[in-house]
């Protein structure tokens, strides 16, 4: 019969004494501002994207439809590895460590950040297109008739009813991003997951520590619940 290690499982799932182990603090600061810098990027790129497959130039609707397909049709493990090994040994990039004062950021670190933006960036084209096309084309054709350029009316007039549409799945890809950073693991960027494998591979005692690990990410979706209900609270979705 297993002998549960209640010691070991209740120092990494306590943050107290959690976070003095350098692994887990780094892991967890890391997992949240890649998630953070990967959604950001990935909302743009989606825009762009967006009003790319909306466009009534062909060649722009054609790319952003390529786009879309093999970024939604292939496995996000897939594509992180071909970006971060395949442009490696072909020597078309090395993504070599960068150095912000005292802060190095690793190369793995940056292929996975990339690697989740690229990725995030076709499911919000997706949904910011959705978002567009739920207002009314009335209102385009009424901004037109005022003077207003495409991009001025998208600006002022379409993107702010969109945003109604758009942030509530916008808010549970950001909830699915942090969990998928953990993904980063296999190019062995040092997020959370990661932190608790080192730990691991020094304690053996995975039920313990990766039971641990789950309260850590279950603890940060469910923080960003609280905060997507208040954001989407303001914007009068509740």
């Amino acid at each position: 019969m297993y002998n549960f290690d209640w010691v070991i499982f209740w120092k990494y799932l306590w943050p107290g004494t959690a976070l003095q182990d350098p692994l887990i603090r780094t892991g967890l600061m890391v997992t949240i501002i890649v998630s953070i810098i990967a959604q950001l990027i990935g909302v743009i790129m989606g825009l762009f994207v967006a009003l790319g497959k909306m466009s009534k130039i062909a060649p722009l609707r054609w790319l952003a439809e390529m786009y879309i397909w093999y970024f939604r049709g292939t496995p996000l493990l897939v594509q992180m590895m071909l970006l971060f090994f395949g442009l490696g040994v072909t020597h078309i990039y090395n993504f070599p460590d960068l150095k912000l004062g005292a802060f190095v950021i690793s190369g793995a670190i940056q292929a996975g950040t990339i690697a989740l933006a690229i990725n995030e960036g076709a499911y919000m084209a997706e949904i910011i297109r959705a978002g567009i096309e739920a207002i009314d084309p009335g209102q385009m054709e009424a901004a037109k008739s005022l003077g207003m350029t495409y991009g001025l009316a998208m600006r002022r007039i379409i993107l702010p009813q969109a945003t109604k549409v758009i942030i509530p799945p916008l808010g549970n890809e950001f909830n699915n991003m942090m969990k998928t950073t953990s993904i980063m693991v296999v190019i062995s960027a040092a997020e959370l997951f990661f932190g608790f494998t080192q730990v691991n591979a020094r304690l053996f005692k995975p039920f313990e520590l990766f039971i641990a690990a789950s309260m850590y990410y279950l603890a940060l979706t469910t923080a960003w619940s609280f905060v997507q209900n208040k954001i989407e609270g303001s914007l009068g979705e509740r």
